[in-house]
């Protein structure tokens, strides 16, 4: 809201700016967990610590994203139906952790460990392929956006790279 509303009031139109506020706003509130394990996995991280951590984070998310998001965007006097942040919640978050349980429950009752890993081992490249994929479709399809209004690109950056080092910084402090 600083920034768009008051330091780059001059720049972006307020319509677009309580959009770019929206998009801020759910980007913050919901932390991406879905791939962290393949980045965990990428730099030879502890699975069992990031396991954790992101059971933590998903369970938390099932029950806290939809009022969370609902209060900071009507702090910031932005609409966004219950609906469709519960909608959110099911899609992203609840139905990839029953689909894992269920499948880690499968695999415990009628396998054994090595048709555990030999599955681990199967699916794997799978999970690489997607995350890049993710990251390709998402700049394909925001490509003409992204060349065509770098400005902006740059506005809605800078606040979040701020908050990012913000983020790092405390919690560096502090351990």
């Amino acid at each position: 809201v600083l920034f768009f509303e008051y330091i780059f009031a001059g720049l972006v139109e307020p319509q677009t700016a309580k959009e770019y506020i929206a998009g801020m706003i759910l980007l913050g509130v919901a932390p991406c967990t879905a791939m962290v394990f393949v980045w965990s996995q990428m730099v030879r991280g502890d699975a069992n610590y990031t396991l954790v951590q992101v059971s933590i984070n998903d369970m938390i998310m099932v029950f806290a994203f939809a009022p969370l998001a609902a209060f900071l965007l009507g702090i910031s006097e932005i609409v966004v139906p219950w609906q469709t942040l519960l909608l959110s919640v099911v899609l992203y978050v609840v139905i990839p952790l029953v689909a894992g349980y269920a499948t880690r429950k499968r695999l415990e009752n009628k396998r054994t460990q090595t048709h555990i890993k030999r599955f681990t081992a199967r699916i794997k490249p799978f999970s690489i392929m997607g995350l890049l994929a993710t990251v390709v479709l998402l700049f394909g399809f925001q490509a003409q956006t992204i060349v065509g209004k770098p400005l902006v690109i740059g506005l809605i950056a800078l606040p979040l790279l701020i908050q990012s080092y913000g983020i790092f910084a405390v919690a560096y402090g502090w351990a």
